[in-house]
């Protein structure tokens, strides 16, 4: 398993010296909706695992009262921090579970979660109880979430400003702009890397590729990924072509189609979680290199098959990690005929 390490924030007297101290009350315009903060919150709740590892990237961890919604374990310079925090959670928690915490804030990966029609409470629900909420703005930015069921469908191509975005108000909402500033910069500098390793590749024109993150039976229809969700993004950086044209962020699509278009690359993800015979990336690959169909695709013949955290193919903060992930496996392989 690859471990990915990002420098850790620690909390000092001048820490927002030099990027200028958050004036408040302060109002941030999120996901189409005005939320003011008298002062920084003291007690947070997570809904999902994005918001909870940039909270504890900005060295808020002693903030956070309760997290939910987890696909892999927390990233290990964060796992002393997380183990004395309770989880709620490990998928959707309840309501009422969320406000019994007392929270200031609730922070968000996901509207489905947390939103117009979500599965754990909307947005007015928590106000009325005078709890803000935080929806990190890769899940709304170009993005329409009530389109086509729960995942949502993109209306624009998936930009990593958007993280760099929600690290950026979440630290200045905290008032913890340096280190909001530090996260961001060490970000941009491991996704240009990655891009420039890529390049260095002299990768063939017309390599294509699939994402697969799971699907509800083995021998249905994949969960795989649109064009324009995270994982297009990281194949447009480095050159590769989605099979999957969708604009929604996870289609469902027979694996006789995919199998006719034959990518050269496929990404399965790997995660901890379990609502799926298919969330388990060896139940995956034994599927890829046993059904009929499957098995005959190029990508699964020359064992051009790439593991990555179910995560990173989501639009969070691991984004980065999956591409550099899938720009090392990339060196591995051979393209010629």
């Amino acid at each position: 398993m690859v471990l990915w390490l990002l420098p850790v924030a620690h909390a000092s007297a001048d820490a927002h010296a030099s990027a200028g101290a958050s004036v408040y009350p302060l109002t941030v315009t999120n996901c189409g909706r005005e939320v003011s903060f008298q002062s920084a919150p003291e007690s947070i709740v997570t809904i999902g695992q994005s918001a909870t590892e940039i909270l504890y990237a900005l060295g808020l961890a002693d903030k956070v009262k309760g997290t939910s919604v987890w696909f892999n374990p927390v990233l290990p310079q964060f796992r002393d921090a997380d183990a004395g925090i309770e989880r709620i959670a490990d998928n959707d928690p309840s309501f009422e579970a969320v406000v019994s915490k007392k929270p200031d804030l609730v922070a968000v990966q996901y509207e489905l979660h947390v939103g117009p029609a979500a599965s754990v409470a909307s947005r007015d629900q928590f106000n009325e109880l005078g709890i803000s909420t935080y929806v990190m703005p890769a899940d709304c930015d170009g993005k329409d979430n009530n389109a086509t069921g729960g995942d949502g469908t993109r209306t624009a191509a998936f930009s990593s400003a958007s993280i760099y975005k929600g690290i950026t108000e979440l630290a200045r909402i905290f008032d913890v702009q340096d280190k909001g500033k530090a996260l961001v910069a060490d970000l941009q500098a491991r996704e240009a890397g990655a891009i420039a390793h890529a390049a260095r590749l002299e990768l063939p024109e017309d390599l294509t590729a699939v994402f697969w993150f799971s699907s509800p039976e083995l021998s249905t229809d994949p969960f795989v990924a649109g064009r324009l969700g995270a994982p297009g993004y990281m194949m447009d950086k480095l050159g590769i072509r989605n099979v999957i044209q969708s604009d929604e962020e996870w289609p469902t699509v027979g694996w006789e189609s995919i199998a006719k278009a034959d990518p050269d690359v496929i990404v399965v993800a790997r995660m901890e979680r379990r609502r799926y015979p298919a969330d388990d990336v060896d139940a995956k690959l034994e599927f890829l290199r046993s059904d009929p169909v499957t098995r005959e695709m190029t990508a699964v013949k020359r064992g051009h098959i790439v593991e990555m955290d179910a995560h990173a193919m989501s639009a969070t903060m691991r984004t980065f990690f999956g591409l550099e992930v899938l720009a090392d496996a990339l060196s591995t392989m051979s393209f010629e005929q």
